[in-house]
This record gives structure tokens, C-alpha cells and sequence, in this order.
């Protein structure tokens, strides 16, 4: 049975190699990205030990984060029991919830 690529092709001889090593290439680099993404948080949270009045500046952005949140999306509304009439109930929730068997 011969060896094909997602696309259906046979891949060249000797690509696998290739292939293996570029595919770690790919790894170390999204493994350095994820050591300089983790460096750079821990700066952040170093600085936000040293000076408690920029925890409270983060606090307060992200409380009004979630205020504008919670405007844009609007309060949350429960679905109407089985059975019940909607149109009785007034306006329905923003999100029809649909049962799969």
C-alpha cells in the first residue's frame, strides 16, 4: 500500500526526513514562543508584587472589562419550561437552546 499525503499524493522518496525535521524546527520554535510568553507573564506578575497599587489599576480594568460585558451581552435569561406557552412569557431568551437525540 503506498504512503499519501492528506492531499492524495504520493509523498517523494527520502521526504520523510525531511519532514521529521522540519516538524521539530516547527516544535522548538512554538516551544521558545511559549518560554518568551511565559517569561513575559512573570515579569508582569513580578511587577504587580512590587507596586500593589498597579494590582488595584488591573482590578479596576478588569472589572470594567466585565462591566462592558455584561452590557453588550445583556442579562441572562432562562428558557421556558416544556409545555409553557412563549408567547405568554413575553420576549424568549437571545439563545434558542436545541435538544439533540
Amino acid at each position: 500500500m503506498a504512503d499519501t499525503q492528506t492531499n492524495g499524493t504520493t509523498p517523494p522518496a527520502g521526504d520523510g526526513r525531511d519532514r521529521a525535521r522540519e516538524s521539530a524546527e516547527h516544535l522548538q520554535a512554538a516551544a521558545r514562543e511559549l518560554i518568551a510568553a511565559a517569561r513575559a507573564a512573570l515579569d508582569a506578575a513580578e511587577q504587580v508584587v512590587d507596586d500593589p497599587e498597579s494590582l488595584a489599576a488591573v482590578a479596576g480594568v478588569m472589572a470594567t472589562a466585565g462591566d462592558l460585558v455584561r452590557r453588550f451581552t445583556g442579562p441572562v435569561t432562562r428558557a421556558a419550561p416544556a409545555g409553557s406557552d412563549p408567547a405568554a412569557a413575553g420576549p424568549g431568551p437571545r439563545v434558542e437552546r436545541i435538544a439533540v437525540d
